[in-house]
């Protein structure tokens, strides 16, 4: 699905809330391996799990024409700085949920460019028909929570040594989920 293009003033930047177009396939698959490198929280290692720009370019289009998933970028002084997709699910069991996933480059953290996009990525889901969104965060990622919890995510379950990082250490992973109202 494509939404207009929304410039977003506020804690001392102006950045511009929009979809991706499959000119930005490049700079998203850069981005995706600088932010993967920046921090313990995202699932995947830089590099890991890589997007090639075609990969991105195929994703970017299918986005557009779904129904039930929304892809979203953060655009600061024509650079794109984080981006969100909710992926509705497929299987006709599950075609009333949507799966979340966000990440901001690092040096964009404590701006709230992450609550916009969760606003825009929840007011969406609320117009297409999904009522459950669900997301994982490692559980160490406590700002991530908190800002879930604020949004009115709820914790469902826990995997225990989930995940191992770089440290040589486990770490629990929190599975979430909000229920929309119809």
């Amino acid at each position: 699905m494509i939404i207009e293009n929304k410039r977003v003033e506020g804690k001392g930047i102006t950045w511009i809330l929009r979809c991706p177009t499959k000119y930005d396939a490049i700079e998203l698959s850069k981005l995706r391996v600088k932010i993967d490198g920046e921090t313990e929280n995202l699932d995947r290692e830089s590099g890991e799990g890589l997007l090639t720009p075609d990969d991105f370019e195929k994703l970017i289009y299918e986005d557009s024409i779904a129904k039930k998933t929304i892809f979203l970028v953060a655009e600061v002084e024509h650079k794109i700085v984080g981006f969100t997709r909710c992926e509705g699910m497929k299987l006709s069991r599950f075609k009333h949920k949507a799966e979340f996933g966000l990440c901001i480059s690092k040096e964009y953290w404590g701006y709230g460019i992450g609550k916009i996009l969760l606003r825009k990525v929840m007011m969406w889901a609320a117009t297409v028909e999904i009522e459950k969104i669900s997301l994982t965060v490692v559980q160490t990622n406590t700002k991530a929570i908190q800002l879930y919890k604020k949004y009115g995510f709820i914790e469902e379950g826990l995997l225990i040594k989930d995940r191992i990082h770089k440290d040589g250490n486990y770490y629990n992973t929190v599975m979430m989920g909000k229920l929309l109202d119809k």
